[in-house]
């Protein structure tokens, strides 16, 4: 399965999630790695003291080609891929990508790995999981999904 991790640049998790799906057989995209020699998009390519902008600085830095490139790489990513992980925790962007995926109809998984508040609206994920041995069951259950179980068969009628 083609699978978008969303998650934050500052998640020391990440990387080992990307890796597990990998492990498991999954396509997966990694932002911090979209490319060979590509090393992601940081806000620190555009301007060193990003850090420090105020509301219009960062207006403009949002038109750079810098970043419209970075955009353009992960939101084709987004497009490209049949589930999405979001590794917890995470940011603004990330459950920006995640809410897009949801909306789109894309398999979504909810991953928590550490102890959080509370949020309601992770109700409209199809999967909340506690272990990556939980997200990648959920992945083969989509991937595979159980046969009915009932003893009539649907059979399609012909018009």
């Amino acid at each position: 399965m083609k699978i978008y991790v969303a998650s934050s640049w500052r998640n020391a998790l990440q990387p080992i999630a990307v890796g597990a799906l990998r492990k498991a057989g999954h396509e997966v995209y990694d932002f911090r790695h979209p490319a060979l020699g590509n090393y992601g998009f940081k806000w620190s390519e555009i301007d060193p003291d990003w850090q420090k902008w105020n509301n219009k600085q960062y207006k403009a830095a949002l038109n750079h080609d810098i970043a419209q490139a970075g955009y353009d790489s992960d939101f084709a990513a987004m497009q490209w891929a049949d589930a999405f992980v979001g590794v917890m925790p995470f940011g603004r962007s990330a459950s920006m990508e995640m809410g897009w995926a949801a909306g789109n109809k894309k398999l979504t998984i909810f991953y928590l790995i550490e102890h959080m508040e509370p949020e309601l609206m992770v109700k409209m994920f199809d999967h909340i999981c506690c272990s990556m041995d939980e997200v990648i069951e959920a992945l083969k259950e989509a991937e595979f999904p159980k046969l009915s179980t009932s003893s009539h068969p649907i059979i399609p009628r012909e018009f």
